[in-house]
């Protein structure tokens, strides 16, 4: 038998192992808007849970003066995607803004692709032709630009919000970009420790697809069933990570489907069965519709995920908890992060503070749209 010094620093609970990846939100739901380096100190006292790997950030309300335009976000690895990519835009969109997104030197953010935002609307008549709405031109699009044109990849399509994202620690990331010069009334912050996957620009968190974006921390072992379900609908996973099949998956159910939010969330991480049959009607008949309805898209594995979308926030859980994620509420603000250090980085004295149960989420909108 083996004897272990409990003086001894690597004895068990005398060292720190983050559980990998740290993610960290904050929205307003009366749309006061806060500077992005608030999102960025939060991120930033989680440190040790992400290696440099991947650092990212979603703003919404951050683009007040193009907010009926649709803001693409774009990569590119060389002038020749750019140009192509830009050929593309202008036979499909009315581009009324373009420029370099603003970034300043960093030593540890290195080997930067072309950063480039267009702000634009679709031309009616392409629209027309197209047969499609409005949202679904745009998707068609994106996934043309990024599965066609070699070296480019639009990582943010939605209205009034953005996302920026690169290899590197969240709280580089945030300086690189300079999200001090930003507010919104919503933020959400990801740190990333890739374990089986590459860290890479366009694998950096936050996924976004129009105004949903998802920060994740956990790994998706359910991810070939839940990719090979959401790609025979059209949607593409290109990106080297299991994270791009929620956001994919969210859009599925919320936008294409019609299903509810809180309803998407059940067909991600629904209760068990032998729970749903202790259910009271109709409760009992809504969970089995869910389950009987999307069993691909149950995702399985430890998760804690962040949804930000057009006018709210939702944090949710996989159903065993086997990911940290705690909540909280300060006046008219719901924040929520992997560790209650981050809370209260930006918010030392909550009114509430409180563990999210697996497989509940926990929503906040803007009270306009409640």
């Amino acid at each position: 038998m083996t004897y272990y010094d409990k003086n001894d620093k690597y004895y068990e609970g005398n060292v720190r192992i983050p559980s990998g990846c740290a993610i960290s939100g904050y929205f307003s739901k009366k749309g006061c808007r806060i500077s992005g380096d608030r999102i960025v100190q939060s991120i930033a006292y989680m440190h040790d849970r992400s290696n440099g790997l991947g650092g990212g950030f979603a703003g919404y309300g951050i683009y007040p003066e193009y907010k009926d335009q649709y803001a693409l976000h774009v990569f590119y690895n060389d002038m020749r995607a750019r140009e192509t990519t830009e050929q593309f835009l202008n036979e499909h969109f009315d581009i009324v803004n373009l420029s370099r997104i603003p970034t300043r030197k960093h030593p540890r953010i290195t080997d930067e692709p072309l950063i480039w935002r267009y702000f634009v609307s679709p031309l009616p008549t392409k629209l027309v032709s197209s047969q499609l709405d409005e949202k679904e031109f745009v998707v068609k699009c994106v996934i043309n630009i990024n599965r066609k044109i070699d070296g480019a990849y639009v990582f943010s399509s939605g209205k009034n919000m953005g996302v920026f994202k690169a290899v590197g620690f969240p709280e580089d990331v945030g300086e690189f970009y300079r999200l001090d010069e930003y507010k919104g009334h919503c933020w959400t912050a990801h740190g990333r420790y890739p374990t089986n996957t590459p860290g890479w620009w366009g694998g950096a968190h936050p996924f976004s697809l129009l105004d949903y974006t998802v920060v994740h921390n956990g790994e998706i072992s359910s991810y070939d069933a839940n990719r090979r379900y959401i790609e025979s609908y059209g949607y593409k996973c290109t990106l080297l990570t299991d994270t791009e099949v929620i956001t994919y998956i969210i859009d599925f159910l919320n936008r294409k489907k019609g299903l509810t939010l809180d309803d998407a969330a059940r067909v991600i991480a629904p209760p068990f069965w032998e729970q749903i049959e202790r259910l009271p009607e109709p409760e009992k008949a809504r969970f089995t519709t869910l389950r009987k309805s999307f069993p691909s898209l149950l995702v399985t594995g430890p998760f804690s995920i962040i949804l930000g979308y057009e006018g709210g926030m939702m944090a949710l859980n996989d159903r065993l908890k086997l990911r940290s994620m705690v909540a909280a509420e300060k006046d008219d603000a719901l924040l929520v992060a992997s560790e209650e250090c981050a809370i209260r980085a930006i918010c030392p004295d909550p009114d509430r503070i409180w563990t999210p149960r697996g497989g509940e989420p926990v929503f906040a909108a803007l009270e306009a749209q409640k």
